[in-house]
C-alpha cells in the first residue's frame, strides 16, 4: 500500500516532474517543480489551496516522480506527459491543429501558390500563419483572380491549352505562351504582396498603368488599376495599430461566466495576419499567469514555427524557463515580454478586448439560437432543453439507440445516454424509437418512478428525432403510452392529476438528404421548417453528435460479440474466421440459420468445419 507521508519525505531536493494518480492509476495531473520536495508537499500540507486542486488532492491515490537535470528539462517532460495522458485537472488545450501557411515554391520553373500545413526546409517560400484555412484559401483566390498564373498541381508542357488560358485566368506557360522572365515578375509581385511590401510594388504598377494609358493600351491600363486595387484591400486587411514589432504573438485573456478565453494575434512584418481563440471552463478560481503559462507550453510544444516574441499580460513564474525551452525549439532567442506602457500594452488590452468580445457573442449566438428556434418551432417558450434520439443496427442486429441534449443551447456531450433494444425482435426502427423515447420519458416521471434514481434530469422541453414523419409519430406514440401509464397509475394511487401532470412535448423530425446531410426540421404536419445557416450548422452538430453516439455504441457490441463467442469453442475457429463468420451474417443467429454449403463457401472454411460449426450453433 503507498502511504503518503512515507513517499513525501523521500523526494529529492532537485527539479523534475511529479505525476499524480487516483485509485485506479489513471494520471489526473502533471506538474514541474524546481525543487520536488518543496512542490508535491504543498498539496498535502493544509494551506490556501484552489478549488481544482483541492478537489484534485483529495482523489490522489499515490504519486510518481521523475528527476530532471534542471527546470527547462523539466518543462518539456512535463509537456510532453500533458499532451499524452491529458490528466483532468491540468489546463488542457484540447486542441491539435496545425495552422496553415501559403506556399510558393520559388525553385521551380513556373511556380504557382497552394495552401500547406506543414513548414520544410526546402527553400520554397512560406506566409503565415493564417487562423484558419478559410482566410489562407482566401487570400490564394483572390490572389490567383488579379494574377494569371498557372492553376494546376503539376506543370506539364503540353500540345494545347487548359481551359483556365481561354478565360483568362492564366497564361499557358505549359504552352510556352509566357516567358521565364515574364511569369517571375509575377511571382516576385505575389511574394511582395503577401510580405506586406506593397508601397513600392504600387508605386511602379501606377508608373506602369500611366505608361499603358499614354500608349492608349487601355486593356493593359485597366488590368494594372484592378491589380492596385486588389493590393490596396489585401493590404488594408493585414494593417493593425503601428505596432513596431515584426515577428510576435500577443495573448490576451478575458473571462465571463465561468469560462476563460484566450485570444492570439498573429503580427508578421509589422502587419496582423491573423487571430485565434480558445475557450476554457472550471478555471474560476485559478491566476491568469497560471493559466497562460500553461497555454504557452502546450499551444507552442511541436511548432515548427514561432514567432521572435510572445506579449503577455503578466510576468510569467516560469518565464525563464519556458523562454530556454522555446529558444532551443527554434533556434534562435525567443523572448516573453510584459509591456508597462505604450503601444505594446495597448495591443494586449485589444487581445484582451476581444476575446471578451468572443465570450459576450459565444452566449449571444447561444441565446439567438434558442431565439430562433422558438420562433420555427412555434413554442411558447425558450426550448432550454432538447433531446435528440437515433437508432443504430446492421440487418437487424446488435440493435442500439443513442440519445444526446442539448442545454441552453449548447450539445453537453455528458449527458448522452446508450440504450440497447429490448423488447422489439427485428429490424423495426420506428418500433424502436418509441422504446427508447418511453423508457427515457419513464425516468423523469415522478408517480411512474417513485424511489428510484433518475439519472436524466428534467424532461425537455423538445424532442428531435432523428428521421422523418415515422419517426416524429413513434416518438408521439410513446409519449401517448406514457400520458396512458400516468393515469393509471392515478387511477389506481387514487390521485388526481392535471394537465401539468402530463407530459407535453413538442416533436420534430431531423431530416437528410440524399447525401446524408441535415436538410431541415419537420414538423408532424410534414412541413419542413425554413431555418438560417447558423441554426442549420447547430442542426447538423447535434445530429451528427447523436448519430455518433449510436453507431459508436453499436460497433462497441459488435467488437464485444467477435472478441467473444461461441464460436470461440469450436475447433478450427479462430479469430481471422470467426471475424470474416460475423461480418458475413451479422450475429450468431444469422450463421446457425445458414446452410452448411453457404458457411463452406467462406475462405479457409471446408464441409466439415461447416458441419461442426453448425452442429455445435443447434446443439
Amino acid at each position: 500500500m503507498f502511504d503518503i507521508e512515507a513517499e513525501l519525505k523521500k523526494l529529492p531536493k532537485k527539479p523534475g516532474v511529479y505525476i499524480m494518480h487516483d485509485k485506479n492509476d489513471k494520471i489526473i495531473y502533471v506538474g514541474k517543480a524546481v525543487v520536488l520536495r518543496n512542490r508535491v508537499r504543498q498539496y498535502f500540507r493544509k494551506n490556501k489551496k484552489t478549488k481544482r486542486i483541492q478537489n484534485m488532492v483529495a482523489l490522489v491515490d499515490h504519486f510518481e516522480y521523475i528527476v530532471c537535470d534542471n527546470e527547462a528539462e523539466a518543462l518539456i517532460l512535463e509537456c510532453n506527459l500533458i499532451k499524452k495522458n491529458m490528466p483532468k485537472f491540468n489546463v488542457l488545450l484540447k486542441d491539435d491543429k496545425t495552422y496553415p501557411y501559403i506556399k510558393i515554391n520559388i525553385r521551380a520553373e513556373y511556380p504557382d501558390l497552394y495552401i500547406t500545413r506543414r513548414r520544410l526546409n526546402d527553400g520554397a517560400k512560406y506566409f503565415g500563419p493564417y487562423a484558419n484555412a478559410g482566410s489562407a484559401k482566401e487570400m490564394i483566390e483572390f490572389i490567383k483572380s488579379r494574377y494569371k498564373i498557372r492553376q494546376c498541381k503539376s506543370f506539364k508542357y503540353k500540345d494545347r491549352p487548359c481551359l483556365n488560358y481561354h478565360i483568362k485566368k492564366c497564361m499557358a506557360p505549359c504552352m510556352g505562351y509566357v516567358t521565364k522572365e515574364e511569369y517571375r515578375k509575377q511571382i516576385n509581385e505575389i511574394v511582395s504582396i503577401l510580405e506586406g511590401k506593397t508601397e513600392e510594388l504600387k508605386k511602379e504598377l501606377e508608373a506602369e498603368m500611366l505608361e499603358a494609358s499614354k500608349k492608349m493600351d487601355y486593356e493593359k491600363a485597366q488590368e494594372l488599376r484592378d491589380k492596385i486595387f486588389a493590393i490596396e484591400r489585401i493590404s488594408q486587411r493585414q494593417k493593425v495599430s503601428n505596432i513596431s514589432e515584426n515577428d510576435i504573438d500577443v495573448i490576451g485573456l478575458a473571462r465571463k461566466d465561468g469560462e476563460v478565453c484566450i485570444e492570439i494575434f498573429y503580427v508578421r512584418n509589422s502587419k496582423m495576419i491573423g487571430r485565434d481563440n480558445y475557450i476554457f471552463k472550471g478555471l474560476e478560481d485559478e491566476e491568469d499567469r497560471e493559466i497562460i503559462s500553461s497555454f504557452i507550453k502546450q499551444y507552442y510544444m511541436g511548432k515548427q514555427i514561432l514567432p521572435n516574441k510572445i506579449m503577455v499580460k503578466e510576468e510569467l513564474e516560469d518565464k525563464n524557463a519556458i523562454e530556454m525551452w522555446l529558444t532551443e525549439q527554434a533556434n534562435r532567442k525567443v523572448e516573453i515580454k510584459t509591456p508597462q506602457k505604450g503601444e505594446k500594452l495597448r495591443f494586449i488590452e485589444m487581445a484582451e478586448n476581444n476575446a471578451l468580445i468572443t465570450l459576450q457573442n459565444k452566449e449571444k449566438e447561444k441565446y439567438n439560437i434558442l431565439a430562433e428556434l422558438k420562433q420555427v418551432l412555434a413554442l411558447d417558450k425558450l426550448p432550454r432543453k432538447i433531446e435528440c434520439y437515433d437508432i443504430s443496427n446492421l440487418s437487424g442486429t446488435n440493435m442500439v439507440a443513442g440519445m444526446c441534449v442539448m442545454q441552453d443551447g449548447v450539445i453537453k456531450k455528458n449527458l448522452s445516454r446508450r440504450f440497447k433494444i429490448k423488447y422489439v425482435l427485428g429490424q423495426d426502427d420506428t418500433k424502436c424509437m418509441e422504446e427508447v423515447v418511453e423508457r427515457r420519458l419513464r425516468h423523469s416521471v415522478t408517480i411512474l418512478n417513485k424511489d428510484k434514481q433518475n439519472g436524466f434530469g428534467e424532461l425537455p422541453d423538445v424532442i428531435f428525432a432523428d428521421g422523418g414523419i415515422t419517426q416524429i409519430r413513434a416518438t408521439k406514440q410513446a409519449i401517448a403510452n406514457i400520458n396512458k401509464e400516468i393515469e393509471k397509475k392515478a387511477k389506481e394511487e387514487n390521485i388526481e392529476i392535471t394537465e401539468k401532470d402530463r407530459v407535453n412535448i413538442a416533436v420534430f423530425g431531423m431530416v437528410k438528404n440524399d447525401k446524408h446531410q441535415t436538410r431541415a426540421l419537420m414538423n408532424e404536419k410534414r412541413e419542413e421548417l425554413e431555418i438560417s445557416e447558423t441554426l442549420l450548422n447547430t442542426i447538423t452538430m447535434f445530429q451528427d453528435a447523436v448519430h455518433d453516439t449510436a453507431i459508436g455504441y453499436h460497433k462497441k457490441l459488435r467488437d464485444e460479440e467477435i472478441t467473444k463467442s461461441v464460436l470461440d469453442n469450436i475447433k478450427g475457429i479462430g479469430t481471422v474466421k470467426k471475424v470474416e463468420l460475423l461480418r458475413k451474417y451479422g450475429s450468431i443467429e444469422n450463421i446457425a440459420k445458414a446452410s452448411e454449403e453457404e458457411i463452406a463457401t467462406l475462405k479457409g472454411i471446408n464441409l466439415e468445419l461447416a458441419k461442426e460449426i453448425k452442429r455445435q450453433l443447434n446443439s
